[in-house]
Formats: structure tokens, C-alpha cells, sequence
């Protein structure tokens, strides 16, 4: 019989493990499809161990269950191979992980986790399963989201995978060739003894450096090609023929290791998880959580429906890092209308072929372009896609490089300016100059920015969003327009509003890439240090550091003084060359894409602030550069 038609509906009991542990269908196709968001969340003593009912979760729940242990939140399977420990939540104690490749002369255990690469049938993810039993021959294990056959009776195992011993004594786990390549597996041990090297980056390989083009290699003159619209506009905005307003540091990059790159990876994933996670926890109970977002009350049901409806319909968000010896943390995800693709994905390339910089290590946005052609052809768009910036030069370029990506996936796009060529249909539809109805809309305005032009008139009444249907339609009438759909959806507003920091820091106490965030001004945030942040805040306006020992190090003015405030941990960015430096990550479709810097000599970085070119140099290399520091 065909494996699809044995396939048990979504939340079948399969069978149930060594330990009480119960395992389930992870069958999306069949049973799952009146569930909302919520209905996936899997929790166990109100801790979080993933979405039901993935492979993850079930290591996760395995763990904790039978060991009262939990690992951090990963964004796909396979970088459990790459977690140093594990965590008791009650106490807050951790215990060490170590991973050992396939082939080690330490054998899988009971109790340890199997870990795929990605590949295969785990293509993007790949897999994880716990070992139940261990023979001279083969290992039994439990796992979800493969398969999802019901066990015989009596059976307490999900399969049994073929082991065999090595002339060096070395252990092979051999599992079907259509389902990739076995890493190895994780044990929770205090002996490392044959156990792969630490993948945690050391402080040299975190640190950045700057470096300069040598005169020989200055070949000055026209790189962008500016028979592309999109960068005759870049050129145009920057008067010339760079990434930077200050002509000083024209031939300046910044060279990163390759292992500071897979922790900037790995937190992306893990992030952007973690933010998704948060957003369905103050959606769960809106009337106790949503009140410190600020947003208008008559929008909790749309934002509720936008999540259930669009959860997945996300293109691309940009994090904020700041990285330094003693590790990468976040300060934020702008999710809604994040800035610098051209810059990452285009620019920083053109610039180091034309100085020869190429030579030196990778291009850390090279595939950012081809990621979000993908991800809009996985976007469910049905029909042409209408572009929407305001009249600033770099939401011009930006919207033209978003629109060469649209094209590539095979969209019908068409730009607007403003709002002003719109206009209402008879029946309150949108329509655009040629009197085609606007569907499909990909926009540069935050929506913080519609929301202000209706948010005095917002009632508490959830049906009330007074939205207009005659005359010349407002930027909120278009965007919030029910047979409209934009990107990003309205539920971005959530995860891209500062409010969501503290909720991460309640729901991930102590997470290594989170600083510590509140809504009040405690105690260890003055003796640590801080930053005041409206929640609502954009390109670093109205943005405050204070140190513990000198009091207001800076602050910016803007337009969100009136906002609620936010109170993060103090980290200064790295300062290289008098320039403090942020690292930015581009996620898209769930997954890292892309990495820039952004640089300025106050260490609060704005929209106005430049960008250096990126490298990604193999560690070798990269420890060479600090060796006259030495």
C-alpha cells in the first residue's frame, strides 16, 4: 500500500514511547485543516516545546518530560547538532551538550538525539529523533513529522535505523538514502572525549575588523550599472558612484570570520522562531497582553484574523545585531518595512569587484537576490503586485530592486507614487490610474504610518475602523482595505513593535542572543546600563543610552517622543575606525539570507547612516588580520 494512504490524520496518537512519552501524526494534508494558530502551540507546564507536532517538539517534550531538561528554541532541526547545552527552566541550570559525527568512536546511547543534515525528504529542516534502544546492529528511535504511521501493537519505537562498526571502531548509523545525510548525534554528557569541536565561535573569530583598499587596486570610475533603474537610482541618491556619504571611508569594508557568519545565521533562525512564538502569545489572550502595543483596539480583531489567515505569508524582515567578543545580541526585528536589500543584496557585491576585494573571502549577500525571488514565488500572489512607496529617494531604489525580484518570480508589478493616482471603485474597491483593482500590495511605509492617519478617529468598537470609500483614498484606506493584501500583513505589527522585547525577555529568560528588556526601569538595568526606546520608533529617532557610571552617553530627536517607552539592556555597538558598527541580517521566508553592516560615529545607528562592504573570511584568514594587535 501506497505510505500516502496509510499516513494517520494530523494529532493521531502513533504511539507511545519508553517513558509515557506519546508521539502524534504530523499530517498537515489530513486533519489539521480547521485549526488556527494556537491549536499548534505545543506547552507543557506552560514552557513552550514547538509546534505540533514536529520533530523538534518531540525532542524538545522527550527531554523535558523524562529529564526535566529543555534546549533553546531552533529554527530548523539540524542546528541542534551545533547547541552546547542544555537548561533545567525550574532552576536555570545547564548541563553540557556534545555532538558526535557519524562515524565516532563513541555510539549513539539511549536518550541521546539523531540529528539529519538538511537534504532529501528534510530539505531546509532536517530531522531530529531520540534513540529508545541501542543493539549491536541497529538503534531503535522515536520521531514525528515522518511517516506518521500508527505502531503495531505493542511496539514502543517509531523504526529502527542499521547501525555497523568501522575498522577503527567508529559507529555508522545508516538510514534511507531519499532521507539525506545523518550528522550524528547530540548526547548530554560530561565527557567530550571523540565529540566534534566546540562550534561556538572564540573571541578573536567574533570580533570585526576594518580594512582598506591599497592604492594600487583604487581603480576609481563607474561600477554600478546604471542602465539598471535600480542602481542609476542608488547612484543618483548618493551622488556618485558609493556606498557612503562620507568620501573618508569610500575605501573602507569590514572583514567578519566565517564562524562569527553561523552565529549570525543560527540566531536568525532561532529569532525569528522565537518572535513568531511571541506574537501568537499576545494574540492568545489580546484583552491582557496587547494594551502596551499601543494599537488601536479596533484593530485586535483584524490583527487576530491577519495572524490565523497570513501567518505564513511573510516575506522578509531585517534583525539588528550587535556583535562583540562576549557574543551577538539582538536589538530588534523590523518585520514590516525593513531597508538596505539593495545595499546587502547588490551593492556591497558591485563595490568589492570593482576593488578587488572579491578575492578576500565571501560575499555575505550574494544570495539574498535569489531568496526572495523564491519567496515570492512561494507567496500565494495571484495576480499583479502594485508596488506602493512615498517620494524619498531611497524607498526609489528600494522599491526597484523589490520590484526586479517580483519580476524574476514571474509577478506582473506596476509602481505607485504616493496615493494620489488612486481611487475608489463604485463598490469601495481600489483602483490604480488604469482603473485596475489593487489586490496584491508590496509597500515601504511602516504601518504605524496608516495607523496614525486614522488612530484619533478609532473607536473601541472592533468593527469600527473608520476607512473611507469615496473621494481620494488615504494610505489606511488602501492598506487596511479588507479585499486588499499586503506585504508585509498587518500582523508584522506586532513582532516589529519594541513592545515585543520585553515579552521575549518573559517568555526567554536569559536567551544568549536577547537582551535583558522591560516596560519599567529596574534596578539591574541601572547598574548594567540602558537604552530608553519608544515602542514605536523608527530609523532611531528618540532613541536614549545611559551608562551606570556616566549617566546619558546620547540621544536622538524625532517625532515618537510620545510614545510609550521600552528600557533594554546597554551594549555599545563595536567601535572600528571611529565608527561604531551594527551587523544586520536579512531573514526571508523564515530563513537567514544576508548579511551588511551599518556604521556611524554616534552609537546610536539612523536612517541616514552609512554602510560598509561585508566579507566573510575563512577563520585562518581572518585571525591574520589581527596579527600585528598581537
Amino acid at each position: 500500500m501506497d505510505q500516502a494512504q496509510t499516513r494517520a490524520p494530523f494529532g493521531t496518537l502513533l504511539g507511545v514511547a519508553p517513558g509515557g512519552v506519546p508521539v502524534y501524526s504530523s499530517n498537515y494534508d489530513v486533519g489539521a485543516e480547521e485549526l488556527d494558530r494556537s491549536d499548534f502551540v505545543s506547552l507543557v507546564d506552560d514552557i513552550y516545546m514547538g509546534y505540533k507536532w514536529q520533530c523538534v517538539e518531540l525532542a524538545r517534550r522527550w527531554l523535558y518530560t523524562c529529564h526535566g531538561l529543555i534546549f533553546e528554541e531552533v529554527g530548523m532541526a539540524y542546528e541542534i547538532f551545533g547547541l552546547t547545552s542544555l537548561r533545567d527552566p525550574e532552576s536555570g541550570k545547564s548541563y553540557p551538550l556534545e555532538s558526535f559525527r557519524n562515524g565516532s568512536k563513541r555510539p549513539p546511547e539511549v536518550g541521546c538525539m539523531i540529528i539529519w543534515d538538511e537534504g532529501g525528504e528534510f530539505e531546509h529542516t532536517g530531522h531530529v529523533a531520540i534513540v529508545t534502544a541501542v543493539y549491536e546492529d541497529r538503534v531503535a528511535i522515536i520521531e514525528q513529522n515522518n511517516r506518521d504511521e500508527v505502531w503495531p501493537d505493542g511496539q514502543t519505537f517509531s523504526r529502527e535505523i542499521s547501525m555497523r562498526r568501522a575498522y577503527d571502531g567508529g559507529a555508522w548509523l545508516r538510514s534511507p538514502m531519499k532521507e539525506g545525510t545523518i550528522l550524528g548525534w547530540v548526547i548530554q554528557t560530561e565527557d567530550a572525549t571523540h565529540a566534534q569541536p566546540d562550534m561556538s565561535a572564540s573571541a578573536l573569530e567574533m570580533s570585526l575588523s576594518v580594512q582598506v583598499v591599497p592604492p594600487q587596486d583604487r581603480a576609481d570610475g563607474s561600477w554600478l550599472n546604471e542602465a539598471n533603474a535600480d542602481e542609476a537610482m542608488f547612484a543618483q541618491v548618493m551622488h556618485g558612484h558609493t556606498l557612503v556619504s562620507e568620501p573618508s571611508t569610500h575605501y573602507h569594508w569590514v572583514a567578519m570570520s566565517e564562524s562569527l557568519e553561523r552565529v549570525l545565521k543560527c540566531a536568525t533562525h532561532d529569532l525569528h522562531t522565537m518572535f513568531l512564538h511571541a506574537t501568537d502569545w499576545v494574540l492568545q489572550n489580546p484583552e491582557e497582553r496587547m494594551p502596551p502595543f499601543d494599537l488601536p483596539r479596533a484593530l485586535w480583531s483584524r490583527l487576530e484574523r491577519s495572524w490565523e489567515d497570513r501567518k505564513n505569508h511573510m516575506i522578509t524582515g531585517r534583525f539588528d545585531f550587535c556583535a562583540t567578543p562576549d557574543g551577538v545580541k539582538v536589538f530588534e526585528y523590523n518585520c514590516d518595512s525593513a531597508s538596505c536589500y539593495m545595499e546587502c543584496g547588490k551593492v556591497q557585491g558591485r563595490w568589492a569587484e570593482q576593488y578587488r576585494v572579491e578575492e578576500w573571502g565571501d560575499d555575505p549577500g550574494e544570495e539574498l537576490f535569489e531568496q526572495l525571488v523564491s519567496a515570492w514565488r512561494a507567496s500565494e500572489v495571484g495576480g499583479a503586485v502594485h508596488i506602493m512607496y512615498d517620494d524619498h529617494p531611497e524607498e526609489a531604489y528600494h522599491a526597484l530592486y523589490m520590484r526586479e525580484a517580483l519580476e524574476a518570480a514571474g509577478i506582473e508589478v506596476r509602481t505607485i507614487l504616493g496615493v494620489d493616482e488612486l481611487c475608489f471603485g463604485d463598490e469601495g474597491q481600489i483602483l490604480d490610474a488604469l482603473g485596475e483593482r489593487v489586490r496584491w500590495v508590496w509597500k515601504t511605509w511602516a504601518w504605524e504610518t496608516a495607523l496614525d492617519q486614522i488612530r484619533a478617529e478609532c473607536e473601541d468598537d472592533d468593527a469600527n475602523v473608520p476607512l473611507r470609500d469615496r473621494g481620494t483614498p488615504r494610505l489606511a484606506d488602501v492598506l487596511l482595505n479588507p479585499s486588499v493584501r499586503v506585504f508585509e500583513p498587518l500582523w508584522t505589527l506586532i513582532p516589529s513593535n519594541k513592545a515585543i522585547l520585553p515579552v521575549l525577555w518573559h517568555l526567554f529568560p536569559g536567551h544568549p542572543f536577547l537582551l535583558e528588556t522591560q516596560f519599567e526601569l529596574t534596578e539591574s538595568l541601572r547598574e548594567s546600563g540602558y537604552v530608553a526606546k519608544p515602542i514605536v520608533g523608527r530609523c532611531g529617532s528618540n532613541i536614549a543610552l545611559y551608562s551606570p557610571d556616566q549617566g546619558l552617553l546620547s540621544s536622538t530627536s524625532g517625532k515618537f517622543s510620545g510614545k510609550d517607552t521600552i528600557y533594554q539592556q546597554l551594549m555599545m555597538l563595536p567601535r572600528l575606525e571611529e565608527h561604531y558598527t551594527q551587523l544586520c541580517t536579512f531573514c526571508v521566508g523564515g530563513a537567514y539570507a544576508g548579511t551588511c553592516t551599518r556604521v556611524d560615529r554616534d552609537p546610536v545607528i539612523k536612517s541616514e547612516s552609512d554602510i560598509w562592504p561585508l566579507r566573510v573570511l575563512p577563520d585562518k584568514l581572518h585571525a591574520t588580520l589581527f596579527d600585528d594587535e598581537a
